[in-house]
């Protein structure tokens, strides 16, 4: 097999990296290669919006040049994997425009840590992944550059915000794509893709350098095909950074128990949310059945009560608006962004610039956000909505004395086709089984387990953890993987290699 024909984007961290110890290719052809498949096939799905091929090129150097001296090992972790990165992460000298117009012409100035944390450890920037605006919705249609298509069904969205990220690695284009959670970024495009999707706890992963949505609220996590990747990922990309104050330092291979199995482990299941309204026959028969699975391997079910997490859209819808306001404040077209030319004043600068430069959801939350913080409603709505992030995050530390983990479905529907979703309240539905950690800051992850038998689409599952020990949910996911199998290359893609 030539090595343009390798399938380097549908391999494993470890295949690539045996591939490349044996000398079958080097780093230098699996850059190469990655570029020229991303070039021909995405051109159908539209995952990236930038292609770095002189960076990968750049990067293959190094590796290759390790493995002459005669150690893979030194060039780090993930030496020579293709990785692709969502385009709200900065990375030197490449656009970073959160898929708006107000930023499509910034460039970078710098690296974000998580971005830099992946380069350090040897891996193949490929280039930046589309998503919703500023992270603002569930299935990248508010994309300025156009939407992302699923690479399992054309028709269907693949989920969002990261759906640039998650249609990459479902369509073997890179083995693994870093994206950010704010709500369900990474966890329900995963989901809609057929992937696994990591929203490690708050904390694990610095976000200096990441174009903040919700500064309370978002996260930075892999997306890959195995279990095992995305541990091997977030090994790279995890602990303390001097430049997030929230960062932690944690010295935790995540890899450590997959093997172990989960004999002995308590799962938590919430009786509530398998009968929340909305939840479809399909995604509710994948997730029991996964549930069984876990305890025909050895654990022990428990039922749990969340009473406070459905309070948690509402509150979320509060909380992240706010945020979201004060954090694109930011983008006044005097600084960096979009400026609307011939105006006399600036008011009136400032007025055009941010109508058009923003897109119709950004809009929408900017204007949500500054009416919640306004005198006389700020009392009303965020006090309150900070209250009720206490009794979940209570909630939540009430169950896990009782489980170790705790499994959900992640949406309560397989991938919907576009435009079939207009009302935005529908569609922040979508996110209604995910937004409760991110409210409490616990780690969660979507691990699929097989097909709607309606929709014949990909279903994942929900697996949520106590905060910082997200070793728990990959000792659960790894279980999973080993019934339901890794992921497989979407089928619209599986014969493009």
């Amino acid at each position: 097999m030539t090595a343009i024909g390798t399938p380097f984007g549908a391999m494993s961290i470890r295949q690539l990296q045996a591939g490349l110890a044996a000398k079958e290719f080097s780093a230098t052809e699996v850059a190469a290669a990655s570029i020229e498949r991303i070039e021909r096939d995405d051109a159908r799905m539209h995952a990236f919006l930038e292609l770095t091929a002189d960076m990968a090129a750049d990067a293959a150097a190094k590796v290759d040049a390790a493995l002459a001296a005669g150690s893979l090992a030194d060039a780090g972790p993930l030496a020579g994997v293709p990785v692709g990165f969502k385009d709200n992460m900065n990375l030197l000298n490449t656009h970073t425009t959160c898929a708006s117009n107000m930023l499509a012409n910034y460039l970078s100035p710098y690296t974000a840590t998580c971005v830099a944390y992946t380069l350090h450890a040897g891996a193949l920037p490929l280039g930046k992944l589309n998503m919703d605006e500023f992270a603002f919705g569930s299935s990248t249609e508010t994309s300025a550059f156009g939407p992302t298509l699923n690479p399992w069904d054309f028709e269907r969205v693949p989920g969002g915000s990261s759906g640039g990220s998650a249609a990459a690695v479902a369509a073997g284009l890179v083995p693994v794509a870093l994206g950010s959670d704010t709500g369900g970024s990474i966890r329900q495009p995963a989901s809609f893709c057929g992937i696994v999707g990591v929203k490690p706890t708050y904390g694990v992963v610095s976000r200096y350098g990441v174009v903040a949505f919700g500064s309370s609220l978002d996260q930075v996590g892999p997306f890959a095909r195995t279990v095992e990747d995305a541990a091997l990922a977030l090994n790279a990309i995890s602990g303390f950074d001097e430049h997030d104050c929230t960062s932690q330092a944690a010295d935790v291979d995540f890899t450590a128990n997959l093997a172990e199995g989960v004999r002995g482990m308590r799962i938590g299941v919430v009786p509530a949310f398998m009968e929340a309204e909305g939840l479809t026959d399909e995604v509710r028969d994948r997730v029991a059945e996964a549930a069984q699975k876990l305890a025909d391997l050895g654990a022990e079910l428990v039922e749990i009560e969340l009473p406070n997490a459905k309070a948690a859209m509402s509150a979320y819808y509060v909380l992240g608006p706010c945020e979201a306001f004060s954090n694109l404040a930011r983008f006044d077209s005097v600084r960096y962004g979009y400026c609307d030319p011939g105006h006399a004043d600036l008011g009136a600068q400032y007025e055009a610039s941010r109508a058009k430069g923003f897109g119709p959801e950004a809009r929408r939350r900017i204007m949500l956000g500054s009416y919640l913080l306004s005198a006389g409603v700020y009392d009303t709505y965020y006090y309150p909505a900070q209250q009720v992030r206490t009794l979940i995050t209570q909630d939540y530390e009430r169950a896990f004395q009782k489980v170790d983990c705790i499994l959900t479905p992640v949406s309560p529907r397989t991938a919907f086709k576009f435009g079939e979703i207009g009302d935005p309240t529908q569609m922040y539905l979508s996110d209604m089984f995910t937004i409760s950690i991110n409210i409490a800051g616990n780690g969660g992850m979507s691990v699929p387990v097989g097909l709607g038998a309606n929709t014949n689409l990909p279903v994942g599952v929900q697996l949520i953890s106590p905060a910082f020990k997200d070793v728990n949910m990959f000792r659960a996911a790894a279980a999973l993987e080993s019934v339901y199998g890794p992921a497989p290359v979407a089928p619209q893609f599986a014969g493009t290699h």
